[in-house]
This record gives structure tokens, sequence and C-alpha cells, in this order.
């Protein structure tokens, strides 16, 4: 096939090279007729040297590796420079022979020659991308961006238009660029005139093409246009687009998670985080949705030895997995053990000597932990306390708990136990100042997490509803997991003992609203998915908080990172008494028991009315939202 298609455009060449001659000759001297006889003998003798001579050329060049269909600026590059070396040699072979070839029938030729093979090439991409228009099921596309990135995808949706796309307009806010048109596809407005353009174009899918843009503006797009109800695909930016390769329509992703959030994503101080590279670190809960992304970045930044440690044998091995295929340079070691077991802890903290601990393990589904009360306790609380003091003996230098906004006025047994484990950590480090610094980390819901409510949400769309949402004004904290992963990595730097550092989140958004935005993201209508609310879970606040109002605030050296210091913290001979008889109702699994102390832990939590008010209707209404 091949071997055909070479044949074919040489013939084709070899017919465009005497065309070429013949047409050099006529221009020159107005008619074939009126060719000087010295000269028609000239032009008869070249007949046969030029052609095999051009030919020769072209196949030396690459031009018959060339698929015409996808001819671009490199092709004729190489057509230029065969044309020339052609040229130059039959000027050569003129010079030798003492032929004197009229200069202007070389140069008509040469000429002539390229833009006979450069309109034929360009005229069969032409033809084969008319016909493979878009079909009657290609998606009417709106690119936002006219500049290098919008111009590489328009031209790729043209090249394959089997993969649904039929650009209709483009959108960029530089006026020069209003009326004009990239390859047959106008510029007709800005971002702000979204809905104008995409309503007179018939258009139902943006495409954000901006990947050198901020982040902010990439999601102000987005939102703009699912606030229209379009569907939304977009760009990675920049760095990944460097990273993985060239501007395609299969470069076109799903919007990521982190536009749900409503505010610019926490900056990394990536000087600050240098400082973990050499360190020794020891991970637990390491198999987690958290625990695994810190293991990423940790390992991206090279320290000397990285323990996982987890209880999960399956997840442990994943990441243990991924981590030895991508950094095969580092020392790792994976521990199958529970942060309950003294005997086990200390062994690993003896044996693996880390700089930093990191305390990701924890049960954390509030239903469930209702549920599981004596559980909860003995693995968020009397765990945290087992690992945290076989650190302070054995010399780990930072010690990190990851918390939950969850803790704070707790109405939940989740929440109460990690108010208790940050109780604890400060005790330790009250008692211990100068030796291992205690920290905590306080975040809302991780998006994207294996607990979080957008998986479920997708889910609920990908199977047609209903998205069940448990209350009208529930709201929440979001954050993403890189996101949630990089300030437990700055807080382990920044910390200097006894604190609670939590991140600035904006605003809490409604639960409500992160369904609606899902499902346009989905690219369906808002009506399409039903909602339905179910009722406020056992445990569950309407609202959460960052703070109390017994922790004062002082901002750190990263610009999104405070620290919280409580004014009264535990004294020291309370909290022996109280994790003693903790303890002691666990191991006999008094579930009431443990209750009770967890709501002594957390003196002054419970929920106001506002936040327990029940849903109108009941909690079968299969209701839309109020407007």
């Amino acid at each position: 096939m091949n071997f055909m298609r070479t044949w074919r455009a040489g013939l084709a060449d070899l017919a465009i090279v005497l065309l070429a001659w013949s047409l050099a000759f006529v221009l020159r001297f107005e008619s074939l007729e009126r060719i000087p006889s010295e000269h028609a003998s000239q032009y008869v003798r070249y007949l046969a040297l030029l052609p095999l001579l051009r030919v020769s050329l072209f196949g030396a060049f690459g031009l018959y590796r060339q698929v015409w269909r996808y001819v671009g600026l490199g092709d004729v590059a190489a057509m230029v420079q065969a044309v020339l070396a052609g040229t130059a040699i039959l000027a050569l072979v003129d010079l030798l022979l003492d032929d004197r070839l009229p200069r202007s029938v070389l140069a008509l030729e040469g000429l002539l020659t390229l833009g006979g093979l450069a309109g034929l090439r360009f005229l069969s991409r032409a033809w084969a991308e008319r016909r493979a228009r878009p079909g009657a099921q290609a998606v009417r596309t709106v690119v936002v961006g006219a500049g290098d990135a919008g111009e590489l995808l328009v031209r790729d949706m043209r090249r394959h238009p089997d993969r649904g796309f039929a650009p209709v307009a483009f959108l960029d806010d530089d006026p020069a660029k209003l009326g004009r048109s990239i390859h047959g596809v106008p510029v007709l407005g800005g971002r702000a005139d979204m809905g104008e353009v995409a309503r007179r174009v018939g258009a139902a899918l943006v495409v954000v093409a901006m990947p050198g843009a901020e982040a902010a503006v990439r999601r102000s797009v987005v939102r703009r246009a699912v606030e229209l109800g379009l569907d939304v695909k977009t760009l990675p930016g920049l760095g990944d687009l460097l990273q993985d390769g060239a501007v395609t329509t299969e470069a076109i992703r799903e919007v990521p998670l982190e536009d749900l959030l409503g505010r610019e994503v926490t900056v990394t101080d990536e000087a600050l985080l240098a400082t973990l590279t050499g360190k020794r670190v020891l991970v637990t809960g390491a198999g987690g949705s958290i625990g695994s992304e810190l293991c990423r970045q940790l390992a991206a930044r090279a320290p000397s030895l990285m323990v996982l440690l987890g209880h999960g044998e399956n997840s442990l091995y994943h990441v243990e997995s991924e981590l030895r295929a991508r950094y095969p340079a580092l020392a790792l070691e994976t521990v199958v053990a529970d942060v309950r077991d003294d005997a086990a802890v200390r062994a690993v903290l003896g044996r693996a000597r880390p700089d930093l601990v990191v305390h990701a393990a924890a049960h954390k589904h509030v239903p469930l932990m209702e549920a599981n009360v004596v559980e909860a306790a003995a693995n968020n609380v009397l765990g945290t306390g087992v690992l945290a003091r076989a650190s302070r003996d054995m010399g780990v230098a930072r010690f990190v708990l990851v918390s939950t906004d969850k803790a704070v006025r707790p109405t939940s047994v989740m929440g109460m136990t990690k108010r208790a484990a940050e109780r604890l950590i400060q005790d330790l480090a009250a008692r211990d100042a100068g030796k291992t610094v205690f920290l905590a980390v306080r975040f809302g819901n991780v998006l994207g997490s294996r607990g979080s409510v957008v998986p479920l949400f997708q889910r609920q769309i990908r199977d047609g509803g209903p998205i069940t949402v448990t209350h009208p004004e529930m709201r929440r904290y979001f954050m993403t997991i890189p996101e949630a992963v990089t300030l437990i990595l700055q807080a382990a730097v920044l910390g200097q003992g006894g604190e609670i550092l939590l991140l600035e989140m904006g605003a809490p958004v409604r639960i409500l609203d992160l369904a609606r935005r899902l499902v346009r993201l989905s690219g369906l209508h808002e009506d399409a998915v039903p909602i339905r609310f179910t009722g406020v879970r056992p445990g569950e606040k309407l609202f959460e908080e960052l703070s109390v109002s017994d922790e004062t605030a002082r901002p750190t050296d990263h610009p999104q990172v405070f620290a919280l210091r409580a004014a009264h913290p535990p004294g020291a001979e309370v909290w022996d008494r109280w994790l003693a008889d903790l303890r002691q109702a666990t191991g006999v699994q008094d579930a009431a028991r443990v209750r009770t102390l967890l709501q002594e832990a957390c003196e002054g939590s419970g929920a106001t009315d506002r936040e327990t008010a029940p849903l109108d209707g009941g909690a079968d209404d299969a209701t839309r939202s109020p407007a």
C-alpha cells in the first residue's frame, strides 16, 4: 500500500516537473512557437535529465514519507530545500556544459515546481478534511482562547471529526482577534459574551483552551459555562501539556475537581518543602487517599528513607508498587501493623528512626463511627496516643496529626475522637517542650477521596439518579487531595509545637450547589437528574467550623496557613486519668461509657438548633431544592 502510494505521488510530481519546465519556457518566450531554436534544443535535452533529478531529490528530502492529509509548514520547508537543491544542480550542469540556459527559465521552473508540489499536497489535505467533516452527532463546540493552543486544538478537531467535536466559534478577550477567523472558525466575542455566542451558534460544549492562563481565570470560565447550562471541558495546564505532549483533542479532559472549590487552590512553597529532602519519614494510613498522596509528594522530595505503615495490605501493596516504579532509588519500607499495637509501633520506630511521623491513619466515616463507638475511640484516640508517646520516646523530631474540621464543637463520635486526639497531642507538646514537636493539621472535606461525597454523586449521576443530599442547607469546607497533603507537609515544617494548623479555605460550599455543578459538568441539564433529600444523618452538623472561640490564630510564613493555639491547654493529671478511664472502657466494650468520656473530652461541644433543624417534608421527600 505504501509502495503504491509512493508511486502515485512520484508520477504526480513527475507531471508537475514536466509542466513547470514547459510553462517556464512559455512564460519566458511568451509561447512555444517563439522559442529560439538553440533554446528549443535545450528544452528537449533537459526533458530527460530534469524529471529524474527532481524526483530523486524529492525522495532524498523525504517528500514521499509525508502524509498529504497532514501536510504543514514543516513539510513545505522540505519542499523548498528539495527544489533549491535541484535548481542549484541544474545551474551547475548548465555551467559545466556551457549550455547557457536562460537564468529566468531556471528561476521560473523552480518557482512553478514548488508551487505545484505545495498546491497539490494542500489541495489533497483540504479535500480529505472536507470529506471528513463532522457528522450530525458531533457536538457544536465553542473554544475559549484563540491563541496557539486554541489554533492547534481546532486544527486537530478538523482533522479528526470522528472524535465528535465540531468547532463553531472562538471566544477571546483580545480585541485584535475579534471578527477574524482561524481554520474557518470565527472569533465572535470575549469571555463575557459566552452566553450570547453559544445561543447564536447553537453550541452545547465549551472547551477551555488557555493552558497558560492563571487557574483563577480558567475556573471563572468553567463556572460561567456551568451557570449557562453548557457542558464544559478543558485542556490541562501548561506544565501538564509540556510534560504530556501536543495540544490535540485527545488532551481534552473533564474539568478538574478543584474547579468546584470556588476559591484559589493553595500555593505550594517549594523552598519550604525542600527541607524535607534527605529526611527519614514514616506515614501511617499510607494506603488511604490522604496517606497515599502524602507518600507520593514526600517521595518526590527525595527522603533518605520512607516507611509506609498501614493495616490494609492490599492498598499498601498498590502504593508501594507505584512508588518503586516511579522512584527506583528510593529507600522504601512497607509495614503492615496496627497503630494500637505498642510493641509493633516501637519496633518500627526503633528500626527506622524517622525524623518525621505523619499520622494519617484514622476511622473517618461519620455514620459508621456512630454505630462503632468503641472502635472509633480505640483507633482514633488510643492509637494516636500509642504512636505519639512512642515517637517521643524514640526521639522523633516532628509528629504531625492529621485532623478534621469535624473536631470543632463536634456532634459526631468521629469528630469527638479527633478533637480528643488533638488535645492529646497538645498535652504531649506542653509536657515535652523542646523534644518532639507535636502538631495537628485541621482541614475540611477532601474532594475525590474515598469517603468524599463527590465520587458518590458522580456514580449516582452515571446511574441516572437520584442524587441523595441530606439537607438543602448542608454546607462543607472542601479541598483537593494534593492541596490537603501540601498543607500537611508545610505544617510539618512551619509548626513550632502545640499548634493546630489550618488552611485559609474561603467560604463553605453548599452540598446542593456542588451536586448541581457536577450534573452540569457531566454535560446534563440540571433537571435531568433528580435530587432527593434524605435527612441529616446521625452525628452530622449542617455547618462545619474551623476553630473555636478559645483558640487564637497567628499567621505563619505561608500566606494561606494559620496556626491556632488553645488559650487553656489540658492539664497533665486530668488527661492521664481520662486516658486511663478510656482504656478501661474500651477494654470492656462499654460503648455508653466511651461516648460519655468522649463528650467530657470535648467539653462545650453541641450543635445549635439551626444546625440540627429537621428537613421540612420528611426524610423521604423526593423534591427539588428551594430556589
